[in-house]
């Protein structure tokens, strides 16, 4: 199943109604640092940089993650990512708006001669990234950071398919995913997030943002031009715990988008 671009844009605007609802009063003091966020509601992604003022630049920035990937310009002298990712085992945290999973330390990649070192992975429901229009039934956002404080993501869209098997990676973390805000889960198993990547490592890449409070610019993002299939029974998994985890398309203020291939 894929989803419109114009029906998150929908859901946007529908959360923004409901911030704006006359029967709530609005705090005329900024909220606390860290303040709690959510997707939906009166603290939706239309209100982000209006609930602290760390996150101002969910509102007022120019660089903002995710975008519409369309229009991209072949740039052949993009190398491809090198990945380096280490099988063993994770953490699992349900933080309350997605499940984070932690590796442990020495998985990277190298991308434009530069080591990111693999620090988490997450989930959102449905995927943030869209593709001419198109958004998936969900998507991966594996965060990478450099030796300087500089982060890359790398982004795998996945679509639901009846025919082929569960994927691998999903199916050792899926029975522990935690249910309750807060809580963690260890996954003694050996799990390598290289067995999420697609086969063809094609991407497009572009400057941007985390998709989340508190939208901070400067992000490097790879995103993988093929899909990973997910199982219907993986998809309707998490679909239970997060009906909709994911943020609004932003507006791409014409900045460049590159394919390398």
């Amino acid at each position: 199943m894929r989803f419109p671009a114009l029906a998150v844009l929908a859901l946007g605007l529908a959360t923004l109604a409901a911030a704006h609802s006359p029967a709530q009063t609005a705090p005329q003091t900024p909220a606390p640092t860290n303040a709690p966020w959510d997707y939906e509601g009166k603290r939706g992604a239309l209100t982000w940089g209006k609930l602290d003022p760390a996150y101002k630049a969910c509102s007022q920035g120019h660089e903002q993650s995710p975008i519409d990937i369309r229009g991209a310009h072949l740039n052949k002298a993009l190398q491809p990512i090198e990945f380096h990712y280490l099988a063993g085992p994770v953490r699992l945290e349900h933080t309350g708006n997605t499940i984070r999973v932690y590796p442990d330390p020495g998985s990277y990649i190298v991308a434009g001669g530069v080591r990111y070192d693999l620090v988490q992975f997450h989930f959102h429901h449905p995927g943030e990234e869209a593709v001419n229009g198109q958004i998936t039934d969900m998507d991966i956002h594996l965060v990478h950071k450099s030796s300087d404080g500089k982060t890359a993501v790398v982004a795998i869209r996945l679509t639901e398919d009846r025919t082929t098997p569960p994927n691998a990676v999903l199916a050792t973390l899926w029975p522990h995913l935690p249910t309750k805000a807060g809580a963690t889960e260890k996954v003694a198993d050996m799990v390598n997030p290289g067995g999420l990547l697609p086969a063809d490592r094609g991407y497009w890449t572009y400057m941007g943002s985390l998709t989340a409070p508190p939208c901070t610019e400067g992000v490097r993002w790879f995103i993988f031009e093929e899909e990973v299939t997910l199982s219907r029974d993986q998809l309707r998994t998490f679909a239970a715990l997060f009906k909709v985890n994911s943020r609004p398309l932003q507006d791409p203020h014409g900045r460049r988008i590159e394919a390398n291939e």
